[in-house]
């Protein structure tokens, strides 16, 4: 992700040609590629389109045939159509949540999942072969034009009957439910709605964020992290009396929920909705009987302990995987080779879901019908999704995730992130707010230290630590993959919700003096 402009550090024609040459050499070792192509897919950015049209000819330039969507698509739909088409790969044209100045570049193999760092090497490496991207020219013959195919609704209505498969309760009566929906301007807006037609739930959009403007002029944010996204939604909410809201950012990789509980409306972290989809996945497929043999649950060390205490209370595993989506999809493409356990549910505390491997990736449009099913069984009991969360905390514990992040840009922000890590890192620390260290782990050594015991970590290195305190709370310490910032997370246990929150201030404030 990067600013449209002018410059070999901005995104532009010559940076992105730059770009999908070292992505073409790279895919030449595949022979498969030169039948099998490249799926293309865009958002409602500035030069979305361009790029995407771009990306096609630098590919049919290397003789790489590539299947572009006329019209803009989500990102869980681009990894489904590089599945469907049996394509070697796949580009998104996305910079997700990112302000309306930026854009980005997203590569995909060939199971549709995002390439994991040893693959991206290689493709930075081929980057780093190219001296002068405004030397590069693309000059198609004939026959290499007719090596870029424009897709349509084929693929569309493949993948919403996929989604629509996900329903643990297609019976139930779901005209209980009055959600509203807003796509921030962006990608979900039409796959969402004809999933929700399609399922027969009950939705109101909000008509403003509707248009696939780039200039998103009606959010304050169209980061569904951000409470601000849902100022718009909150308020026909109200008017309308609605059971929650919805939002998608606008690449509908992800997805945030307002919920109505006691005339407020509160909005739930990723972390709190990925607990209860697990609650309700785990006892809805073990009363229906459908739940597999061997079931795993994939979520990152960023994430809350407490849906792993859900689903070990089920008698399903989870494991963890480093911060990126691109990790679970991995870890997905492992157990289907090796048949050892079967996927259930992957999801990150960062507001992505997936419920089905159809998709290699986040996928908004899976989570919204998953919610909305969720939202519509629990208000047949009586309950909102805030009493189901309480519930779970009577059940497992308080648990208060939180994220701290500290804005550091430019080279010396850089510096500054690189050296917050080092302290951490090489410092011997004993306790946070006279709560004891009982473990650590360093990603970048793969090291964890335990009641001064060492061991290796299973894991590929990445410049993350972890501490654990001695009553199961822990934080963590990493660098943004995204933008310029050094990211701070904590899951806080205690014996209520304002213990928790007292115990989180006071860890955070401890955490502070180490920046000073």
């Amino acid at each position: 992700r990067g600013l449209l402009g002018v410059g070999c550090n901005r995104l532009n024609v010559h940076t992105i040609r730059k770009a999908n040459v070292a992505f073409a050499r790279y895919l030449s070792q595949y022979p498969n590629v030169f039948k099998t192509g490249v799926a293309i897919a865009y958002d409602n950015r500035y030069m979305s389109k361009e790029f995407a049209q771009e990306s096609a000819n630098v590919l049919a330039s290397f003789n790489i045939p590539s299947y572009v969507f006329t019209t803009l698509r989500p990102t869980p739909e681009l990894s489904y159509a590089v599945r469907e088409l049996g394509c070697e790969g796949g580009i998104v044209i996305t910079a997700s949540h990112n302000p309306k100045e930026y854009n980005g570049y997203k590569v995909y193999d060939n199971k549709g999942c995002q390439l994991i760092p040893e693959l991206i090497d290689q493709v930075i490496n081929e980057i780093n072969k190219i001296e002068d991207e405004l030397a590069i020219e693309i000059n198609l013959s004939d026959n290499q034009r007719k090596l870029v195919h424009w897709i349509d609704h084929e693929i569309d209505e493949k993948y919403i009957k996929r989604v629509l498969e996900i329903q643990n309760r297609p019976e139930m009566d779901k005209s209980n439910l009055n959600l509203v929906f807003t796509p921030q301007h962006g990608t979900a807006l039409i796959p969402v709605t004809e999933v929700f037609n399609k399922a027969g739930y009950p939705y109101i959009l909000v008509d403003e964020q509707c248009s696939f403007d780039p200039d998103f002029p009606n959010t304050k944010s169209p980061n569904p992290e951000e409470k601000v996204a849902y100022e718009k939604a909150i308020e026909l909410a109200r008017k309308v009396n609605a059971d929650g809201v919805l939002s998608t950012d606008p690449d509908a990789d992800r997805v945030g929920i307002v919920v109505k509980h006691n005339n407020e409306y509160i909005l739930l972290t990723g972390n709190q909705t990925g607990s209860i989809l697990i609650e309700y996945l785990l006892k809805t497929k073990t009363q229906l009987n459908t739940l597999p043999k061997n079931p795993v649950i994939f979520n990152t060390v960023v994430t809350s302990d407490l849906g792993e205490k859900i689903a070990n209370h089920y008698g399903v595993e989870v494991e963890k995987t480093l911060t990126g989506f691109k990790f679970i999809g991995e870890k997905i493409a492992k157990y289907e080779v090796t048949h050892e356990k079967n996927f259930v549910f992957g999801y990150e505390e960062s507001y992505g879901y997936l419920v089905e491997p159809f998709v290699r990736d986040k996928d908004a449009i899976q989570a919204c019908l998953l919610i909305a099913e969720c939202m519509s069984y629990y208000k047949h009991e009586g309950l909102t999704l805030v009493d189901v969360l309480n519930d779970l905390y009577q059940r497992f514990g308080y648990h208060h995730e939180d994220q701290v992040s500290l804005t550091l840009k430019g080279s010396d922000g850089s510096q500054k992130i690189k050296s917050i890590l080092n302290h951490f890192r090489t410092s011997i620390i004993s306790d946070f707010a006279g709560f004891k260290v009982v473990g650590k782990e360093d990603y970048l050594l793969l090291e964890k230290t335990k009641d001064g015991n060492k061991s290796k970590l299973d894991f590929p290195p990445s410049d993350v630590i972890k501490y654990y305190l001695e009553d199961g709370t822990w934080l963590a310490i990493r660098p943004s993959g995204t933008e310029p910032k050094c990211k701070f997370y904590f899951c806080v246990l205690g014996k209520s919700e304002l213990d928790v929150k007292e115990k989180f201030n006071s860890i955070n404030q401890a955490l502070k003096k180490h920046l000073e």
